[in-house]
């Protein structure tokens, strides 16, 4: 399982990144959701790498 927190803000990011992220369920900064470690999940928490924080649970 993947806890995954987004500690960035997505206003200046591309269109792409902002729908990756509301994909996710991240909508405010600090939300948190909790993901199983697939690789749909893996590929686009790569995307979005630098706006999150990923723990491993």
């Amino acid at each position: 399982m993947l806890k995954v927190t987004l500690i960035k803000s997505v206003a200046n990011e591309r269109e792409t990144i902002k729908k990756t992220v509301e994909a996710l369920g991240l909508r405010k900064i600090n939300s948190t959701k909790v993901f199983e470690d697939v690789p749909s999940v893996r590929g686009a928490l790569k995307k979005v790498d630098y706006l999150v924080k990923v723990e491993e649970v």
